[in-house]
């Protein structure tokens, strides 16, 4: 086998593999994080689209051309962590409706957590919208 079919083989195979794992539900998708395609700089994102990052599954919420310093973990306008079914993710603060949270979800913010009471909340934990889990 030439090379050129070897490279055409595997391409076809990484396309049914993206293919099924685009379809994943976000619960079973973060148990196989390590299949997602790794973020790199230099490279366009769509919204939906599912990354891993040092071993962390995110979702691209704002389509864009990625930069060297927009890492998943530093910029929550353009990324937001996948969380583990039963894990509660960090806080981070939501540029907009694509990111808001919404009444019933849970974060971590200063060591406690928090819970939203309201739809699209874009206040941070304990000015308005939320309650400090016991």
């Amino acid at each position: 086998m030439k090379f050129s079919q070897l490279k055409r083989a595997v391409e076809a195979r990484l396309n049914v593999i993206n293919g099924a794992l685009s379809k994943l539900p976000d619960e079973a998708a973060v148990d196989v994080a390590a299949l997602f395609e790794q973020w790199m700089p230099d490279k366009d994102y769509v919204v939906d689209q599912r990354l891993q990052y040092n071993d962390k599954l995110y979702r691209v919420v704002q389509s864009h051309h990625s930069q060297a310093d927009w890492t998943p973990d530093i910029v929550p306008a353009l990324f937001t962590e996948v969380a583990k079914p039963g894990e509660i993710a960090e806080w981070h603060q939501p540029t907009g409706a694509q990111d808001a949270y919404h009444n019933g979800d849970k974060v971590t913010y200063n060591g406690f957590t928090w819970i939203s009471t309201i739809d699209n909340n874009v206040w941070e934990p304990g000015v308005y919208g939320w309650n400090k889990v016991k």
